[in-house]
């Protein structure tokens, strides 16, 4: 079974929701920072959440609990590029323990993982999306509470398929 998500939906087997993407819209990605959310076929990787805004999250994927102390290499000088790491850190990062809601879940993509190739981008996540669904760096968001719908159903293999479809 697939997520499937285009310019303006997540569809998971039965259940449709509105969604945001990158800036400049679903495609090849470049480089670090194009505001471009990848096309392509990803799993994956694990869950991040918020332990003290999330109870109970419902998931057969592995969890990892979201501390201030942990945030992710967006510096692809650093050999911990596109991976979580322990801060601080003298490399740029991006910071996942924030006082609004945006990372309270985040489902890792294993976008640029294996291998990892410097400054091709990093980062890309599913996330809680900002109010009046506002467009992201290149990440996946929606609603919270269809996150977590979703989440309840996935199973370790489940691929996100990224497409350019209207």
């Amino acid at each position: 079974m697939h997520i499937v998500i285009n310019n303006k939906n997540l569809t998971y087997k039965n259940y449709k929701v509105k969604c945001s993407i990158g800036k400049r819209g679903i495609g090849s990605k470049r480089k670090e920072g194009d505001l471009i959310t990848p096309k392509g076929k990803f799993k994956i990787k694990f869950i991040l959440y918020r332990k003290d805004r999330v109870k109970n999250i419902q998931t057969k994927i592995r969890k990892i609990v979201i501390r201030k102390n942990i945030g992710w290499c967006d510096d692809s000088n650093s050999k911990d590029y596109n991976k979580i790491i322990k801060l601080p850190t003298t490399y740029s990062f991006e910071r996942l323990y924030k006082k609004e809601n945006i990372y309270d879940i985040i489902l890792v993509l294993d976008y640029n993982m294996r291998p990892v190739i410097k400054n091709k981008g990093s980062a890309i996540f599913i996330h809680v999306a900002k109010k009046n669904y506002k467009k992201t760096a290149g990440c996946i968001a929606l609603k919270k509470n269809h996150l977590l719908k979703i989440i309840e159903e996935l199973k370790n293999n489940t691929k996100v398929k990224i497409e350019n479809r209207k």
